[in-house]
């Protein structure tokens, strides 16, 4: 596993353990936040680095992890490379369904670009 997916790896973990300590919904969207952007100039493809070091990192996770988990380790990990990355939370009325996915600037990185359209946003973070 490379050092990135690693860091996915334990992204997944302190994720599983915030919501198992915090056991809300409160407590992981005040820490996506305040997750601060990194000033540091960014790598073309740092995006897609990260998208396949999580999908690497639940490889050899225990559990399967959903889309918010993935969405909010991606967000902090585009952050840490100073990437603005925002999570966006959106729902469907019929039949319901909540969603999560990052976005860059308005881009989707971590899902298809239909999500945009598919959802209706309830929360950017």
């Amino acid at each position: 596993m490379t050092g990135l997916a690693c860091k996915a790896f334990f992204g997944l973990v302190l994720y599983d353990l915030l919501r198992l300590h915090r056991r809300s919904f409160a407590a992981l969207h005040l820490k996506i936040q305040n997750w601060p952007v990194a000033r540091r100039p960014v790598v073309p493809g740092t995006d897609e680095r990260v998208r396949k070091a999580i999908e690497r990192a639940c490889v050899w996770y225990p559990k399967t992890s959903l889309c918010l988990p993935r969405s909010a380790v991606a967000t902090c990990l585009l952050r840490d490379a100073g990437i603005p990355a925002q999570l966006v939370v959106g729902v469907q009325k019929i039949p319901f369904k909540a969603h999560a996915w990052v976005e860059v600037a308005g881009r989707v990185v971590n899902d298809k670009p239909e999500v945009q359209s598919e959802y209706m946003v309830m929360d950017r973070l």
